[in-house]
């Protein structure tokens, strides 16, 4: 195996899967699906959905415990309900501090064990989806190039300089990332990057609110449904 994409089956991590494909690919690409705890199974679903569209080989990894005494509003027992506001809005609340759909150190916790998988699997890169809207505002810190560049240094030297973080899109906007998916051809219709879970997405969550203006961005419509 080339490459490890850390995936969730959304819209940024099926792009990098896309552009790992492209460049190796698919039986040189391993995509690394994580559940932590989440209120519904639709990412994992979805994450299901694009590797078969691959055609790449899927793994799957429980976190879930880790999360447990979080109160993070994406998890289950969480007694808040999801905000259905835009990450600036959201932020005002917050003070400037993450946001409550914030996982607590996710992304560093999801590379370490991607380093540890990739490793074993021969790979010499990690893919994941980072972009600079996520990380506008302190929303999602673990998004920022400053968590980007410590991390990818920490895991290039702990593996003995054999494995890279590739992180395509860490300073570039959402709307990149679809302009990207859509050159190479990604599946949208088959990713799922709502919060909640329901049959169609909602629309008005923090994600649902950045996935529709990179597609506007760009000319184009979102193939998934919404509510």
């Amino acid at each position: 195996m080339k490459a490890l994409v850390l995936f969730s089956g959304g819209l940024d991590s099926s792009v990098c899967l896309g552009m790992a494909v492209e460049k190796y690919g698919a039986g040189e690409v391993l995509a690394l699906s994580v559940y932590y705890g989440q209120k519904h199974k639709k990412e994992m679903e979805a994450s299901e959905r694009v590797a078969d569209f691959y055609g790449v080989k899927r793994l799957t990894l429980d976190l879930g415990e880790i999360f447990k005494n979080s109160d993070c509003t994406l998890l289950e027992g969480a007694d808040r309900e999801i905000p259905h506001e835009d990450y600036s809005e959201q932020l005002k609340e917050t003070d400037g501090k993450p946001v409550n759909t914030y996982v607590p150190y996710r992304n560093g916790l999801f590379l370490s064990s991607a380093a540890s998988i990739a490793l074993s699997y021969g790979c010499e890169e990690i893919y994941y989806g980072a972009h600079a809207d996520d990380a506008a505002g302190n929303a999602y810190p673990d998004t920022s190039s400053a968590f980007n560049k410590a991390i990818s240094d920490a895991i290039y030297i702990g593996s003995g300089n054999a494995l890279r973080v590739v992180a395509p899109f860490i300073d570039s906007p959402k709307a990149k990332v679809v302009e990207v998916g859509a050159k190479i051809g990604v599946p949208f219709e088959l990713t799922w990057s709502c919060y909640e879970g329901g049959e169609k997405a909602c629309g008005v969550c923090g994600t649902c609110r950045d996935r529709l203006k990179a597609f506007e961005a760009n000319g184009l419509t979102d193939p998934v449904e919404y509510e």
